[in-house]
């Protein structure tokens, strides 16, 4: 896991994002090396975990090339090239079930919060 991949994941924990995931994807995608997929429990839930991810990584020197789905907060995607956050609805991350999609990739164990 990289110092901004750990960033990422402290900063979901410490808005309370639900249902922690993250996939080592190295060797088996061309696009990005992890995905770190939460929960969300309401649209503003999503989003103050998405702005939190953001604020953190942003005072460590990152900004992410993309973000999609902020307004809806259905399924917010935050591309950082080297990791890409994905933040769900409930209903959103049952539906797409990326980590079935992705089921060749190593899950990372998540450190609890405060390591």
């Amino acid at each position: 896991m990289t110092p901004q991949v750990r960033e990422a994941v402290r900063a979901a924990q410490g808005r309370k994002a639900r249902d922690l995931g993250l996939l080592n994807l190295t060797g088996h995608c061309s696009f990005t090396d992890f995905f770190l997929i939460c929960t969300g429990t309401s649209t503003r839930h999503s989003q103050a975990i998405c702005d939190a991810i953001v604020e953190n990584l942003r005072r460590e020197g990152a900004r992410p090339a993309h973000i999609e789905g902020y307004a809806q907060a259905e399924w917010i995607l935050l591309d950082y090239l080297n990791f890409v956050v994905h933040i769900f609805s409930e209903r959103a991350r049952r539906f797409y079930d990326l980590e079935r999609l992705w089921n060749v990739a190593e899950r990372v164990p998540i450190p609890s919060d405060g390591e």
